[in-house]
C-alpha cells in the first residue's frame, strides 16, 4: 500500500518499455561505509567523547543495559480454516474404508514471533504491524520472564507499525526514544531482538545509508523511507528497535533483503512516533493519496522508448513522473489524469522522481488541492487534484 500502489502487473505496455522503467524503480545503489576511527587525543578528552569504552564495559554494553529491559519479545496465535477436500466427506469412501479414513481438520494454529518495546509506562508497546496483524492472541513476554497479554490498539499497514496495550500497573521499563534526524551515516547501530527465537539478542554494526525508499527495497506497498544497516537482522527481529551509541531508539528494525547478507531496514523512531500516536488516539491512521500508479522517467528513457518501433504510444522526453496507470474513481482520474501523463510539477516545486512525489503527498492533509503541471504529448496541462483518503487499491 504504497501511497500509489504500484501495480501487480501492468497491462498494455509493451514489454520492453515496462523492462526500462521498472528496472530503474527497483534499483538499488550501494552504500559502503566503514566507521571513522578518530586521531589520539588527550585522555580526558578521549574518555568525553569516545564511546570504544567505559570502565571495563563497552559502550554497547551501557547502551544495551540502558534500554535492554524494555525490548519484549511478542508471540501469537492465529487460527485459519482451511479449504476441506469434498473427497474426505464422501459417504462411501468413509464406510468402505472404516475407521481408517483419515479425519479432517478444517482449522489450523499458525504461531508467530516478532520483538517490541515498550515506550510508555502506562504499557504502550511499540511493533512492526505485520508481526500482529491478524492475531488472536498475543502475547508479551519482559526481559525478567513475566508475560501479559497483549491488545492490539492500533495497526497502520502502510507504514508497517502497530500499537499493543499490556495492563502491567506502572512497574514497567520504558525505551528512551531518540531522533532520527540526528542520525548520520557511519553512526553505531546496534540491534536489539528475539531474531529466531533466540531471545535478548543483540547486533552491532552501522548506519550504511539513509533515506532508502521502500521502493527500492523492494517492498513497494509501504509508504518508508528506511535506515539502512548492516547491524544483523533476521526474522524475530521484527518490531525491536534500533539504538545509537548511547542507547537511545533511533529506529524499529523491520526488514531485510533475501538476497544479501548485512543488509536490514529500519523505520525511521521520528516516524513511528508520529505514526504511534495516532494509533493510540484513533486505532488508524489517514494516508492521503492521489491514485495513480507511477515511474521515474528521464529524458535517456523516453528516447528509448520512442524509438522502439513496439511501442505503445510516444512519452514526452523530459525529465519527471510517468503515469503508468490512473485508479479508476480516484482522485487523479476525477481530475482528468490519463496514462502516458508525466508530472513535471507539483504547485510550485519541480518533481523529478517517484520518490519524490510521494513524500510530498504523503506529507499532505486529507482534502488538500494541489496544482499539477503535466506534459501530455506536446502539450502542457495543469490539473487540480484533490487528495482523499487511500483505501484498499486494486
Amino acid at each position: 500500500m504504497q501511497i500509489f500502489k504500484l501495480p501487480r502487473s501492468i497491462r498494455q505496455v509493451s514489454t520492453h518499455v515496462l523492462a526500462i522503467l521498472l528496472g530503474v524503480l527497483l534499483t538499488v545503489t550501494s552504500l559502503e561505509v566503514l566507521p571513522s576511527q578518530a586521531e589520539p587525543a588527550p585522555a580526558l578528552v578521549a574518555q568525553k567523547s569516545s564511546p570504544a569504552a567505559i570502565g571495563n564495559s563497552s559502550f554497547v554494553t551501557a547502551a544495551v543495559n540502558r534500554v535492554g529491559s524494555a525490548v519484549v519479545r511478542i508471540d501469537t496465535e492465529r487460527t485459519i480454516t482451511r479449504r476441506t477436500d469434498p473427497l474426505m466427506d464422501d459417504p462411501f469412501l468413509r464406510r468402505f474404508f472404516g475407521d481408517g479414513f483419515p479425519q479432517q481438520s478444517p482449522t489450523e494454529q499458525l504461531r508467530g514471533l516478532g520483538s517490541g518495546f515498550i515506550f510508555d509506562k502506562s504499557g504502550i508497546v511499540l511493533t512492526n504491524a505485520h508481526v500482529v496483524d491478524q492475531a488472536d492472541k498475543v502475547t508479551v513476554r519482559l526481559k525478567d520472564g513475566r508475560t501479559f497479554e497483549g491488545k492490539v490498539k492500533g495497526i497502520d499497514e502502510v507504514t508497517d507499525l502497530a500499537v499493543v496495550k499490556i495492563n502491567a500497573g506502572n512497574d514497567l521499563p520504558i525505551a528512551s526514544l531518540g531522533s532520527s534526524q540526528n542520525v548520520q551515516v557511519g553512526d553505531w547501530a546496534i540491534a536489539v531482538g528475539n531474531p529466531l527465537g533466540f531471545d535478548n539478542t543483540v547486533t552491532l554494526g552501522i548506519i550504511s545509508t539513509l533515506k532508502r525508499s521502500s521502493a527500492q527495497v523492494g517492498i513497494s506497498d509501504k509508504r518508508l523511507d528506511f535506515i539502512q544497516t548492516d547491524a544483523a537482522i533476521n526474522p524475530g527481529n521484527s518490531g525491536g528497535p534500533l539504538l545509537n551509541a548511547q542507547g537511545e531508539v533511533i529506529g524499529i528494525n523491520t526488514a531485510i533483503r533475501a538476497d544479501a547478507m548485512g543488509i536490514g531496514f529500519a523505520i525511521p523512531i521520528d516516524k513511528a512516533k508520529a505514526i504511534a500516536t495516532q494509533l493510540q488516539q484513533h486505532g488508524k491512521v489517514a494516508h492521503p493519496y492521489l491514485g495513480v500508479q507511477m515511474v521515474t522517467l528521464t529524458p535517456q528513457l523516453a528516447q528509448q522508448n520512442n524509438i522502439d518501433p513496439n511501442s505503445m504510444f510516444e512519452i514526452p522526453e523530459v525529465r519527471g513522473v510517468l503515469v503508468m496507470r490512473v485508479v479508476p474513481s480516484s482522485p487523479a482520474a476525477t481530475a482528468g489524469m490519463r496514462r502516458g501523463d508525466v508530472i513535471v510539477q507539483i504547485d510550485d516545486q519541480a518533481i523529478t522522481s517517484a520518490d519524490q512525489l510521494q513524500r510530498v503527498v504523503e506529507d499532505s492533509r486529507l482534502g488538500q488541492t494541489f496544482q499539477l503541471k503535466v506534459q501530455r504529448g506536446n502539450q502542457t496541462q495543469i490539473l487540480s487534484v484533490r487528495t482523499a483518503e487511500l483505501k484498499d487499491i486494486q
